[in-house]
């Protein structure tokens, strides 16, 4: 990571437009992921309605594959608008690719929540991080900023669509600073706060401000358990390289299959998530619910987290290949959830009773995995604190985060998002 530092600046019009943009992001994010809940209820009431019996197995078959296909239709007709977005936000700023602001939002708002709604295995974040960056290029091109500040307004806006999307304003400044341009600049620092604060405030309006994933008052580990959580975190990097190459392998399998058209690809996916929906509507989804259960402390059987770990560890990346909107952070902060407190499931017979809770494994398993995936400890250290208002594991989660990351590195993983990014320029 850099430190580079601009020139002198005499006008702060760029700031009011990052806060009045920012606002916009909130209330798009917040509408995002209002409809998402909605849209997610309704497809549980339709599920549930269906019964027993080849009704119960057709009908979310039938409504995954049918959402997977429109989805995929609508991505089809907007450039970049398949898939996270993230990556084009990164290639956007390495000047490697253009903004395309015009279609973009409509494609991801309705799009993703079709993809997701309908119950593919997919995240909010992405959509909400490429909306917020189209507002900011419209709004740096609408206010006339000079390139340099309608650059970082572009990239602080996707920050800000990350911190609407999951209630986490420090989050979305590190993803900006960690992930996506790998540098601390004053002024995009700045900017990026005006922007998470003014879209996290306005996104309360329409989604409440409590923690996304509050968790009961958790006690500090004592201070011996850390190298346990080193352990943890070597597995969780594992994982994670695994799951980085699962994600690529699958999009360059389904890349072979030129004679299949997109939008029947993408119906086959939706067929095959809509089966494990029908067997247990946890398996598909964005993984919310289930991450909720852990969480709360609800108790699953050693073989239950195995059977949701294998299947959603394969769902997420499948889902990803439908080629609709969509991204990868909520499945990923599911499966973290799920290895976490699978591992404290395996390990507690070998601890001091009461060393560790389940909750607090699945919450550092969260942060683990996603940083195995991703690479951007800090971000997922803070991402995961401010979801779920669990500071007294600070020291755990650093130290999960930190061997997740070494890890995944000496595997010779690439950062998934370096992969995505390589392989959309690649495509014609």
């Amino acid at each position: 990571m850099s430190i580079a530092s601009p020139g002198r600046r005499h006008t702060g019009r760029a700031f009011a437009v990052a806060a009045l943009a920012g606002c916009l992001v909130g209330l798009v994010g917040g509408g995002f992921r209002w409809c998402l809940a909605h849209a997610e209820s309704l497809r549980t009431s339709i599920v549930a309605a269906a019964g027993p019996g080849p009704a119960g197995v057709l009908v979310p078959v039938a409504l995954t594959a049918l959402g997977a296909a429109l989805a995929c239709a609508i991505a089809q007709g907007v450039p970049h608008a398949a898939g996270s977005g993230i990556q084009h936000v990164e290639a956007v700023w390495r000047r490697e690719s253009e903004a395309h602001p015009l279609w973009l939002l409509p494609a991801k708002f309705f799009g993703g929540l079709v993809a997701i709604g309908s119950g593919l295995v997919l995240g909010r974040e992405g959509p909400v991080v490429h909306m917020g960056a189209a507002i900011g290029s419209v709004a740096g091109r609408r206010a006339r900023l000079d390139p340099g500040d309608a650059r970082l307004l572009y990239t602080a806006l996707g920050g800000a669509g990350l911190a609407a999307a999951f209630t986490a304003p420090l989050g979305g400044l590190l993803f900006v600073c960690e992930e996506v341009t790998r540098s601390i600049r004053p002024r995009l620092v700045l900017l990026t706060l005006v922007g998470t604060v003014s879209a996290v405030v306005c996104s309360r309006f329409i989604v409440g401000g409590g923690a996304v994933f509050p968790v009961p008052d958790l006690v500090a580990p004592p201070v011996w358990m850390l190298g346990v959580f080193l352990v943890f975190g070597v597995t969780a990097g594992a994982l994670g390289a695994v799951y980085s190459a699962l994600v690529v392998g699958t999009l360059a399998a389904c890349d072979r299959l030129t004679g299949v058209p997109l939008t029947a690809r993408a119906a086959a996916i939706g067929a095959v998530v809509g089966a494990l929906m029908a067997v247990d509507p946890l398996m598909a989804g964005g993984g919310d619910p289930l991450s909720e259960r852990l969480l709360a402390g609800g108790g699953m059987t050693v073989a239950a987290l195995l059977a949701y770990l294998a299947v959603r560890f394969v769902a997420g990346p499948l889902s990803y290949a439908a080629a609709t909107p969509g991204g990868l952070f909520a499945p990923l902060l599911a499966l973290g959830a799920l290895w976490g407190t699978l591992a404290e499931a395996l390990v507690s017979p070998l601890l001091p009773a009461g060393a560790a809770s389940p909750v607090a494994f699945a919450v550092v398993g969260m942060a683990a995995l996603f940083t195995g995936v991703v690479r951007a400890p800090l971000t997922g250290v803070v991402l995961v604190a401010e979801m779920t208002n669990a500071g007294a594991l600070a020291l755990p989660l650093l130290t999960a985060c930190f061997a997740a990351h070494v890890t995944a590195d000496r595997w010779g993983s690439e950062p998934i998002y370096d992969s995505l990014r390589r392989r959309m320029l690649e495509r014609p």
